[in-house]
């Protein structure tokens, strides 16, 4: 069902669509003629293509002078422009409803929240009528952590029993998939294990302390957040560093962030490449896909360069709730960390980025997402830093890219759907100004993008970003804001 109808005919004036009304331009085919094509798939670049749209799909693509246009159709030349599949954010942890058309601006079509609530389901619910302007959604239920949770709103869970009624209360609520936190007991992790399995959820999220990177794996952990439990899993030093782990006595107290960051540099610098490339062997057989989430990891390592919001061009679209969170959360940063811990963040950056390197020789498959939500992580601008933190990680343009399209598609099982610029799919598509696979900064270069088959010209998406501007200036907190990350640095 087309998602640009209700609210986006009041907020955008007549003059801006595309079309005369909703109704005729879902009737009228769409033509674009001349685009450089680049499909995702991993084929070359097409050049001089035409691609036909009609009730929300892709009915055909071919050479421009082969392709007939239909009766009716909506032409549009976009010779010089390059078309990509709609991008997907798949770590994403957004709470303001007005600001949701920032994500469909930046290209970003599709996300996978990673701590819902009934708020998303229910714009999931409007999305889907068309009701309300947003990317399509995957959502993650409430977090399942232990007796002890980092987020007060997590479920609770101790032992195998309460493991696997923490699952069956997130299936009966219409969540797609289960997320595991860092304090989950090892009983409770294995209950939740077998209980998503059994039930037919994806179990997504960290690793939790009492587990470790392979168990998780061959648990059927479908994906890993933030590369967490991949360092202290590759160190020769392991058994010891768990143990510390293990001994922390309070992680509400002010320096814990401090010692949890010592630990993980002492893992990283005890790497091992053999015990490495056997854990990334078992992420390969077991299909184990990786987020990693770099660019919520390169926000915490310029946390010392005092890089705030003010100085960020992004800053009109932050929501002013959130951006009081962000400056509170930085002022209680400096408060409680040490020289050495700025310096460990930065240690861990470079870290990581050598860490997926590897893991991508290896064949593990990753991801694109960003943490939206957390610390200067804007919804939709910043999966376009992710794409140039893969690529700077060792992955290729195209490589980074399909983190984004094919990859996302593929993982949610929905590759005869989306993911790529194929016949039969959906038409979720963005057109770029430069070529995305010569520089992936150019992916930032939006000319046009098409939601479900709806096209939003540069004018469209100008106007969508100022509604969301003025929006953003108001104060605006909902009477619940849960896992808003106020605790991350």
């Amino acid at each position: 069902m087309l998602i640009f109808v209700v609210k986006l005919l009041i907020a955008l004036q007549p003059a801006l669509l595309p079309a005369q009304s909703a109704g005729a331009s879902q009737l009228q085919p769409l033509v674009l003629r001349g685009v450089t094509i680049i499909d995702s798939t991993g084929a070359p670049a097409q050049p001089g293509m035409a691609v036909v749209i009609a009730a929300g799909r892709i009915i055909e693509v071919g050479k421009t002078s082969k392709v007939p246009v239909p009766a009716n159709a909506r032409v549009f030349d976009v010779a010089g422009k390059f078309m990509i599949p709609g991008l997907w954010d798949m770590h994403v942890h957004w709470y303001d409803e007005p600001s949701l058309p920032l994500f469909i601006v930046n290209g970003v079509t599709g996300v996978r929240i990673m701590c819902g609530f009934p708020l998303h389901l229910h714009w999931r619910k409007a999305i889907s009528e068309g009701t309300l302007l947003g990317p399509r959604m995957v959502l993650a239920g409430p977090i399942v952590d232990g007796p002890a949770p980092f987020w007060p709103d997590a479920i609770r869970a101790s032992n195998d029993a309460e493991g696997r009624s923490a699952v069956r209360t997130i299936k009966r609520q219409g969540y797609d998939c289960v997320k595991v936190y860092d304090f989950l007991p090892r009983s409770a992790y294995f209950g939740v294990a077998d209980e998503a399995r059994k039930l037919g959820l994806p179990l997504v999220g960290h690793v939790p302390f009492a587990v470790s990177a392979v168990e998780a794996a061959d648990a059927g952990q479908y994906s890993i957040e933030h590369l967490s439990g991949v360092s202290l899993a590759c160190s020769s030093r392991e058994a010891v560093l768990r143990r510390e782990l293990a001994a922390v006595p309070d992680k509400e107290a002010p320096g814990v962030t401090g010692v949890f960051l010592r630990l993980e540099v002492q893992a990283e610098d005890s790497y091992d490449e053999t015990r490495a490339a056997a854990l990334f062997e078992g992420f390969v057989k077991n299909g184990t896909w990786h987020v990693p989430t770099l660019t919520v990891k390169q926000s915490h390592a310029m946390l010392s360069d005092k890089i705030t919001t003010s100085s960020s061009s992004r800053l009109p679209y932050l929501p002013s709730s959130l951006k009081d969170r962000w400056d509170n959360r930085r002022a209680s940063t400096f408060r409680n960390l040490r020289a050495e811990d700025y310096a460990n963040f930065k240690h861990l950056f470079r870290r990581h980025l050598e860490l997926v390197s590897a893991m991508h020789r290896a064949g593990v498959r990753f991801l694109a997402g960003t943490d939206t939500g957390a610390l200067d992580c804007y919804p939709g601008f910043s999966l376009h830093d992710e794409l140039a933190l893969l690529v700077r990680a060792g992955l290729t343009p195209m490589e980074a890219l399909q983190a984004a399209t094919r990859n996302p598609a593929q993982y949610l099982h929905r590759l005869e759907d989306l993911g790529t610029v194929e016949q039969g799919k959906i038409a979720d598509l963005v057109l770029l100004d430069a070529n995305p696979l010569d520089d992936i900064r150019n992916t930032t270069k939006i000319h046009a993008v098409v939601v479900n088959g709806r096209l939003l010209l540069n004018a469209d998406l100008q106007a969508l970003r100022k509604q969301a501007e003025v929006a953003c200036r108001k104060k605006n907190e909902p009477e619940k804001l849960p896992g808003t990350h106020s605790k991350y640095p």
